[in-house]
């Protein structure tokens, strides 16, 4: 027998008892039973992304969100401004393709995070700019970028929203969207919501409804004013997922009994004994800078497979992890440290990693990177 133990940057670990509530017999989502429980989700949701603005709720993954971040907002001819530091980053620009919006790229390296100078200058030569999109953590790379400053900058351009995809982030580290001059922050149920994919979340500022009134491109499905419409109602536009939201509302109990400030130092601390454990052991991170608190991105050492690395950890030791992206395939591999994670969910990461490349023939000594992460944990109790 092996056990089977889920690391991966998504879908991530879902707690029992969300698991034995979204079991109980199903609801009709017109009923009066579902009333409530979508009231307090939508307040939960506001409390989760710290904003006064409603928190649509869409039976999609993340990738709905982003694409209605563009569809929503935007018409055909528009231009906007895309980084692409990573997968997901680059997907930005795939999206905008579909619709006829004209996509200014900038291209980051991957595992680096973009300069908010290069943003600003962009800005300031061509302000009929309609939209400014970025990860708040790209999850291909391990990499936080610094979403406070772009907002700052972004929020100096009344008719340019700032949108983010935060789908690796809320819930993992601080992000104010209110404060900051977030137009529209997504995330999706299956990273630090602790939930199966199949939601898909997005805030929308006054800033960003405006522009709403004016975007021509085509939508039926994701249509972000129909389903704020409905919300207001305590409803949604079209057949909701109803197990997942009765999870969410109890996911959401949960959350608030930790308390925001306690989730983040909970995630900064898991992020800082995996990347330590990780340097311990030899290896280097793929970010050289802003490592996200989400997943941490390692370098496979010289003359080994990521790929294999990633595999056999799954094989032998029943430990998912996740693999590199695109030219990143077999350079690296991926460990989550977000939504229903412990220290040892950490501690059963470094091991698995130690054993398999020691199996590998690295060089390291066993054990030195353990070392290094509990004395992070005991450090902190």
């Amino acid at each position: 027998m092996i056990k089977k133990y889920l690391l991966a940057p998504g879908p991530t670990q879902v707690p029992p008892e969300v698991l034995l509530r979204m079991a109980q017999p199903i609801i009709h989502h017109r009923s009066p039973d579902f009333t409530p429980v979508m009231e307090e989700v939508k307040e939960g949701l506001k409390w989760l992304f710290q904003t006064q603005n409603d928190v649509l709720i869409m039976a999609s993954s993340g990738t709905g969100a982003m694409e209605g971040s563009i569809s929503n907002f935007m018409s055909p001819g528009d231009k906007v401004i895309t980084v692409n530091g990573g997968k997901f980053g680059e997907r930005w620009g795939k999206i905008c393709k579909a619709f006829g919006v004209n996509a200014t790229e900038i291209k980051v390296e991957w595992g680096e995070a973009v300069d908010p100078a290069v943003i600003a200058d962009l800005l300031k030569k061509d302000p009929s700019v309609k939209g400014v999109y970025v990860q708040a953590s790209e999850t291909s790379t391990g990499v936080a970028h610094d979403v406070k400053i772009i907002g700052e900058i972004v929020s100096r351009y009344p008719n340019t929203i700032f949108v983010v995809d935060a789908i690796t982030a809320l819930g993992v580290f601080d992000i104010k969207p209110d404060e900051w001059g977030i137009d529209i922050l997504i995330t999706g149920s299956q990273k630090a919501l602790m939930l199966p994919p199949g939601l898909a979340f997005a805030s929308v500022s006054d800033k960003a409804w405006r522009m709403n009134e004016s975007a021509k491109c085509s939508r039926f499905y994701i249509d972000f004013k129909k389903e704020r419409e409905n919300l207001k109602k305590s409803t949604s536009a079209y057949t909701p997922a109803v197990s997942l939201i009765i999870g969410l509302q109890y996911v959401l109990r949960t959350l608030k009994e930790e308390g925001l400030e306690n989730i983040f130092a909970r995630h900064s601390l898991l992020a800082q004994a995996t990347r330590e454990g990780v340097k311990g052991f030899g290896l280097e991170l793929l970010p050289k800078t802003s490592p996200s608190n989400a997943v941490t991105a390692v370098k496979a050492p010289e003359g080994f497979d990521g790929q294999q690395i990633y595999k056999r950890l799954r094989e032998r030791y029943g430990i998912t992890a996740a693999g590199g992206q695109d030219h990143l395939k077999g350079k690296i591999f991926r460990i989550s440290h977000m939504g229903y994670c412990d220290k040892f969910d950490v501690i059963t990461a470094i091991a698995g990693v130690e054993m398999v490349l020691k199996e590998m023939g690295y060089h390291g000594e066993l054990g030195s990177g353990l070392k290094r992460a509990e004395e992070i944990f005991i450090k902190n109790i």
